[in-house]
């Protein structure tokens, strides 16, 4: 296979649109083009995991955080990061970072956790917004279901578990074309009168290119009318952090416990505890500071999350029970899941999870 069969695959399930505007997931180092026979699999892309791949036999290694966050000036080996670059391109690897896209997504990071931790009717935390559009477009009534089904097959028309979603009316609409048209329908230089359908369907704003193609391939106008409107409506399944409940309730430190062993932490650091049952639980991979107020309005009972400061800690305001259990031991499982992800697709391709400890941070 070529990089870009693993990438194309990668981002069909966790698209680069999704991932937040100060990450860089995508192919970082590489040929998007160039052949690849094995695949390392990784939380974090060091200067040993990269040895790894060489050792291995590796033309590419997917790791979940980027290697390069900010912009290189220079390659000259200063520190780990530039070491890393330098020594995957001068042996032909690349690099390819899933991150916060794999964050947002409804099967990614966060669904991990709840099925090591056992939490179920999981849903997102905080929806994203900003990912929805709308496209309006008026169809002859004779050609109306056929192009229909041309946008629902391109991906358009989904809302949450329902697919093929969409507002029919009908009007009549007119056209004149000039002497440089071929119309369809009707005459040039003459005004025309159409019964029509209009269409109105939502669809991620990342595939609007495949919508659009996908309306004027099988639309039978010369010119399509079409309106595309960008919406504010969240996308349910996509977005930050997870909440669900707990198949059977449990004790407060019986639960953290629970944590503390699924989640290999060394340490559990936790707000007090507040004397009630564990139920409902919202957790978030990485740092997750920023959706606390989510975690606490959905009226979650535990929120176990990583890189809580001293003074966040108050911030659980005695509502909530706060949990930070290692930025490393919230998304380790991270790996696992690109190897579940990746062997579905292609079953019969080599693809090895590293055996390099990546974890910068150890307990006495």
């Amino acid at each position: 296979m070529q990089i870009k069969d693993i990438s194309d695959f990668l981002e069909s399930i966790a698209p680069l649109a999704y991932q937040e505007s100060y990450d860089n997931s995508g192919l970082i180092v590489g040929d998007k083009n160039a052949t690849v026979r094995k695949v390392l699999i990784t939380l974090d892309c060091t200067e040993a995991v990269v040895d790894e791949a060489i050792k291995e036999k590796c033309q590419l290694i997917v790791a979940h955080h980027p290697i390069v966050f900010s912009g290189l000036k220079k390659l000259n080996g200063k520190n780990y990061v530039e070491r890393t670059v330098m020594k995957a391109i001068k042996h032909d690897i690349g690099i390819y970072a899933i991150h916060t896209n794999y964050d947002n997504v409804f099967n990614g990071v966060n669904a991990m956790i709840c099925e090591k931790l056992g939490i179920i009717d999981c849903k997102i935390l905080a929806p994203k917004k900003g990912l929805l559009k709308k496209l309006y477009t008026f169809i002859p009534l004779k050609d109306y279901d056929r192009v229909r089904q041309a946008i629902f097959d391109a991906g358009a028309g989904y809302i949450g578990n329902y697919s093929e979603a969409s507002f029919n009316t009908t009007g009549t609409g007119t056209f004149k074309g000039n002497e440089k048209t071929n119309p369809t329908i009707g005459k040039k230089g003459k005004r025309e009168q159409v019964e029509e359908g209009k269409l109105e369907v939502i669809f991620p704003a990342n595939i609007e290119s495949r919508v659009v193609a996908a309306l004027k391939t099988a639309h039978p106008y010369e010119e399509v009318a079409y309106d595309i409107v960008s919406l504010d409506n969240a996308l349910q399944d996509v977005g930050s952090g997870m909440i669900g409940r707990l198949k059977k309730p449990m004790d407060e430190l019986a639960f953290l416990k629970k944590v503390k062993k699924e989640l290999k932490a060394g340490i559990v650091k936790h707000t007090p505890l507040l004397s009630k049952t564990v139920e409902t639980v919202a957790v978030c991979g990485g740092s997750g500071r920023f959706l606390l107020p989510d975690a606490m309005a959905s009226k979650a009972d535990v929120y176990i999350t990583s890189d809580i400061k001293y003074h966040e800690f108050f911030d659980a305001e005695g509502h909530i029970l706060l949990a930070d259990v290692g930025h490393y031991e919230s998304e380790q499982y991270t790996r696992d899941l690109l190897f579940r992800h990746l062997s579905e697709k292609f079953p019969t391709f080599a693809f090895l999870l590293s055996k390099v400890n990546t974890n910068p941070v150890n307990y006495i």
